[in-house]
């Protein structure tokens, strides 16, 4: 991790369908995000190991929401957020389609990332939700990342713009925007 937590490693829980970002990828990403990530309202989705919205506090966030449905990994995150003294971070543990099926609480984000299992077709199905619930700024982003194979402008659909790509061994990383 980089940031104010350079170097503080997050354990991984035993969890099925978990697949941490990659180093290089996360990289890439942050190298891209850091002009907009002080003073960000960040939520990450399929938090996982949460290593994408640990990093993002650790860069300046001022508010960092963890989404995870998997009881074990919720637990690992808490645990991570206690360590860090994160508390700018909040984890909460939900279904992502579920939440995202109402307005947000405490208003729109500016940066969300959304990482779901590979397989599962749930990408295309929350970019719509986001947009369609009003989780989303004027200006917000949406890192997505999925499997390398499919094509990047079917899953995020009419509306958005890939504003940045990368592919990194089965995965594709894409920033979107909302099309103006």
């Amino acid at each position: 991790m980089g940031g104010a937590w350079r170097r503080q490693w997050l354990p991984v829980p035993s969890v099925g369908g978990l697949r941490p970002t990659a180093d290089a990828q996360r990289e890439t990403l942050f190298n891209w995000l850091q002009p907009q990530l002080p003073g960000a309202r960040v939520l990450d989705l399929y938090a996982g190991t949460g290593a994408l919205g640990f990093e993002a506090a650790s860069r300046g966030a001022r508010e960092v929401w963890l989404v995870e449905r998997d009881a074990r990994a919720a637990s690992q995150l808490e645990a991570n957020r206690e360590r860090l003294g994160a508390v700018q971070v909040h984890v909460r543990r939900d279904d992502v389609a579920r939440l995202l099926s109402q307005p947000p609480e405490g208003g729109p984000f500016d940066l969300v990332f959304l990482d779901p299992p590979f397989g599962q077709e749930r990408v295309t199905p929350a970019l719509a939700a986001l947009v369609a619930q009003g989780w989303l700024a004027p200006g917000a982003r949406v890192y997505a990342e999925l499997e390398s194979d499919l094509d990047p402008a079917l899953v995020a659909g009419p509306g958005w713009d890939i504003e940045r790509e990368r592919v990194g061994g089965q995965a594709r990383g894409l920033l979107l925007t909302r099309s103006a």
